[in-house]
């Protein structure tokens, strides 16, 4: 028995055939092109589903990881920002397409799910999984089951605030969450602002710089990246330190683009979580995702065995 995960993203559509035992058996990726509306990009997953459909194997169900709050029980997609989509009816379109059972979960917290099952979280049944990209998601694993919460929107990691006061605007419109300090998107902002201050800084065209180049130059010693990538690091430990106040677990797992900044990345945000945890019962391992961009499609194929498990209704 195979299944099909669905890994939509703001930039790319992957798609895989996978056994139970978590084995990629086929995969296709295209470009997503939200541009052009919610029924191209449908057209475009079903497409990449038909090609990785096997001809002679049936399909057990289909699991799809969406960035945005959504009602897994329904498979409605509520709100995707990064795609443009609102209230869009996913899983009852590619039900009727394919006439097997489709389930529909948050990107990030199915993430958190294919760790568990699949990567560094094996083992576990207290973790916690952060993804620091182009946003700040998450996903928590507590006595072994997904937190979703009373409505499926559970776990939004990235939007606790951590600088209430006088903290920039994120892109959910409150003022000074975690993903509007700490993001890749926060990143290439704070280089911007550096550059607007009359910063000696390392780009000189700060329009186009992204996470990854303010990560390379604080890496090579320039001390305005250097501090950028501290104030991130920063507010990635004071989050991670409220998680393990929070959810106790006993592993954090971070993923996402910003996490290949580097081990010197990753040690200063330890060093700083570290120093705002309460007591050290509450300190345990922070280890980088072991799934790397395998991780949205193996969610996904996790989130489809579980919810078939339950025998949730498709």
């Amino acid at each position: 028995m195979v299944y099909i995960a669905v890994d939509l993203g703001g930039t790319n559509i992957r798609v895989a055939r996978c056994n139970a035992e978590g084995q990629i058996l086929a995969r296709v990726g295209y470009p997503t092109r939200a541009e052009e509306g919610v029924e191209a990009v449908i057209a475009r997953i079903i497409h990449a589903i038909q090609e990785v459909w096997p001809a002679d194997e049936p399909v057990e169900a289909m699991g799809v990881g969406v960035p945005g709050p959504l009602d897994p029980h329904t498979g409605v997609v509520l709100t995707a920002p990064n795609l443009g989509w609102e209230n869009v009816p996913l899983a009852d379109r590619l039900r009727d397409q394919f006439h097997v059972p489709c389930f529909v979960g948050n990107d990030a917290n199915l993430a958190a799910l294919g760790e568990w099952q699949y990567g560094a979280g094996r083992g576990h049944k207290h973790m916690v999984y952060l993804t620091i990209s182009t946003g700040i998601g998450g996903g928590v694993i507590t006595h072994g089951v997904l937190l979703e919460g009373a409505h499926g929107l559970g776990a939004e990691l990235g939007h606790i605030v951590v600088e209430a006061k006088e903290g920039p605007r994120c892109g959910c419109g409150q003022i000074g969450c975690l993903e509007a300090v700490a993001s890749g998107t926060a990143i290439a902002r704070m280089a911007q602002e550096a550059w607007a201050r009359g910063d000696p800084v390392p780009w000189p065209d700060p329009s186009g710089v992204t996470a990854k180049d303010v990560a390379e130059a604080a890496a090579r010693g320039d001390p305005i990246a250097g501090a950028i990538m501290d104030r991130a690091a920063f507010y990635l430990g004071v989050g991670i330190a409220t998680f393990w106040h929070i959810f106790n677990p006993t592993l954090i797992i971070l993923g996402g683009g910003v996490m290949k900044a580097g081990d010197w990345f990753l040690e200063k945000i330890r060093t700083y979580a570290r120093e705002r945890a309460m007591t050290l019962a509450y300190v345990t391992p922070i280890v980088r995702t072991a799934l790397g961009d395998h991780v949205g499609l193996l969610g996904a194929l996790a989130y489809a065995r579980m919810r078939c498990a339950q025998g949730s209704p498709a």
